[in-house]
């Protein structure tokens, strides 16, 4: 069956928007030059998040790991059941739309500001 001009400019227009959500997709590396560490907490202030948008955590992963959790999870600084770890040192996390949470679940890291909270637009 051909498609007749109404539903191919309809997938063009699909085709752009999406391309457009790509092309303007950032990468951000958490905690910059210093990378994922303690007192990282404040390190998104004054920055925009997009859905879509990608974290880097650079990381020992014999030091500390990446976990992401939900509000509780954050407020709290405990690892949720089922919740998502981290381990490589390298990783690399495509933000949700809406909050997104993060903290090192080693032994006192996440009550030391080794944390972040990211609303994504």
């Amino acid at each position: 069956m051909a498609l007749g001009r109404g539903s191919a400019l309809v997938l063009l227009v699909c085709f752009f928007v999406l391309h457009s959500e790509l092309a303007h997709a950032a990468t951000y590396t958490v905690g910059g030059a210093g990378g994922w560490t303690f007192n990282t907490v404040g390190w998104p202030q004054g920055k925009r998040f997009r859905a879509g948008d990608t974290l880097v955590f650079n990381y020992s992963p014999r030091a500390h790991n990446v976990v992401a959790v939900n509000k509780l999870g954050y407020n709290s600084c405990k690892t949720p059941a089922g919740a998502k770890v981290y381990q490589s040192g390298k990783d690399q996390i495509r933000l949700a739309r809406g909050q997104n949470y993060f903290i090192c679940n080693f032994v006192g890291h996440c009550e030391s500001g080794m944390k972040i909270a990211i609303n994504a637009a």
